[in-house]
């Protein structure tokens, strides 16, 4: 185990989703125009990466370019207390990546240009040289080709973990590097090979040409929904599987992987222990919501796993005279009673999204034993359900503030509870939604499986 802060090395980027509703199309060009459209801004890159270690690997130190434009202001303002910025000299504006979105899919990427890094000082030198674990995060601007910053990062590896997250058009790690992780198609690219596409064999073959070409002594090959494949020199490659969620936008999970690989290993985890720990974080990252759950985005305490969001996969339904049904619960240990619950209520309309309580909100309403499972592994479960189109994930004791930004025309629950008396009835109201009870099986419950269990062990 690592003594010292997790320091992330690399390119800083400000991006921008501009969301609204496309529904019809532009007169004189066959175009989606984009109304009531809404601006949010998040850290981007590097700054992505350590906004993110910072949620769960204590102390960060980000080293990167920052400049006195506007972008860079924003980026900056944006990273939490818990982040200590050493800003490297910008000569131009921070890189910014616009993406006009609509009905959870992304029509248009623009792209500012990024500024040139400077060479970077004594105070970021020492600053690695104080790291517990060194992430870089190359976003391929310029910054891990620094010749000072290369030197004292390859001379912390020979004390602590460095993880290295390239870039196509980055540079390559420096010897010493104790684990690379590309995705499939940058592993295969950097070695002259087709993009595997999610295969296990053809990035196989890419980790092992990387292996003879890199001087690092891993390389975790991400793919995707299938996981990562471990490559180290002399052994059998070994795959991590990652639980099945629905995603259709990945933007910043292979940031989570690299900052979860890095603070695992700083902690003393091993490799293969590393590496399963950050497919389990990326995963989580993105049941969560990925990027729209983070500060800045949409619905305030809301989170939700795949795309488009609930409340615009609610409009849309709305805008095609579908029927949204809602159903909710703790949904702690699923059980047959909650399997049963859900059918009945999707056949009652043309999409069902559940809303589930957090960790803390269970933790009210339950006590502190509880929740058993924490809230990514509950919502990856009851999203695999083909009955189930999607999660949200709501914070408060009830989900009133979730239910009025989703406005469901049903609210589902069990028929151990009366409608009439449900906190959320008063809500459904006001736009005409109507509480339904479904018939629930009876003897089938969490407390009850835990108690048994309790009593079994």
């Amino acid at each position: 185990m690592s003594s010292g802060p997790l320091v992330i090395v690399g390119d800083a980027l400000l991006d921008r989703d501009v969301t609204g509703h496309a529904g019809r199309l532009c007169p004189d060009a066959p175009v989606p125009v984009v109304e009531d459209a809404a601006e949010r801004l998040r850290p981007g890159g590097a700054a992505l990466a350590a906004l993110l270690a910072a949620r769960d690997a204590g102390e960060i130190v980000l080293i990167a370019p920052f400049g006195g434009d506007p972008a860079s202001a924003a980026a900056r303002d944006l990273l939490p207390g818990t982040v200590t910025v050493i800003p490297l000299p910008l000569d131009g504006g921070m890189q910014e990546k616009t993406r006009i979105r609509a009905a959870g899919q992304t029509l248009l990427r623009v792209d500012r240009p990024a500024g040139t890094p400077g060479r970077a000082g004594r105070r970021a030198a020492e600053a690695i040289m104080d790291a517990g674990a060194v992430l870089v995060s190359d976003y391929g601007h310029g910054t891990s080709a620094d010749p000072r910053l290369r030197e004292a990062v390859a001379a912390r590896a020979g004390r602590v973990p460095l993880v290295w997250d390239p870039h196509p058009r980055g540079t390559a790690p420096v010897a010493g590097t104790w684990l690379a992780t590309p995705n499939g198609a940058e592993a295969a690219r950097a070695c002259g090979l087709p993009d595997p596409r999610g295969a296990v064999l053809p990035a196989a073959a890419a980790a092992e040409r990387l292996l003879g070409s890199w001087p690092v002594r891993s390389l975790a090959v991400t793919l995707g929904g299938r996981g990562a494949l471990l490559a180290s020199a002399g052994q059998a490659p070994l795959a991590i599987p990652a639980a099945a969620i629905q995603v259709s936008d990945p933007c910043g999970a292979g940031d989570q992987f690299a900052a979860a690989a890095a603070a695992a290993l700083r902690d003393g985890a091993t490799m293969s222990e590393a590496v399963t720990a950050a497919v389990a974080a990326a995963t989580g990252y993105l049941a969560g919501g990925g990027v729209h759950g983070l500060p800045g985005g949409p619905a305030p305490g809301a989170r939700w796993s795949g795309e488009p969001s609930p409340a615009e996969a609610a409009e849309a339904i709305r805008a095609a005279g579908g029927v949204l049904v809602a159903a909710g619960g703790c949904f702690d240990v699923l059980h047959a009673g909650h399997v049963s619950m859900l059918r009945a209520a999707r056949s009652l309309g043309d999409r069902l999204v559940v809303c589930m309580n957090s960790d803390d909100s269970v933790r009210r309403l339950k006590g502190p034993g509880r929740p058993l499972v924490p809230a990514a592994d509950r919502a990856a479960v009851l999203a695999a359900l083909d009955c189930v189109d999607q999660v949200a994930i709501f914070e408060e004791d009830t989900p009133e503030r979730l239910l009025r930004q989703l406005r469901p025309a049903i609210w589902v629950k069990g028929g151990d509870y009366d409608g009439s008396d449900l906190p959320e009835a008063a809500a459904l109201r006001e736009w005409g939604g109507r509480v339904v009870t479904v018939p629930y099986l009876s003897g089938r419950s969490t407390s009850g499986i835990a108690s048994a269990a309790a009593r079994a062990g």
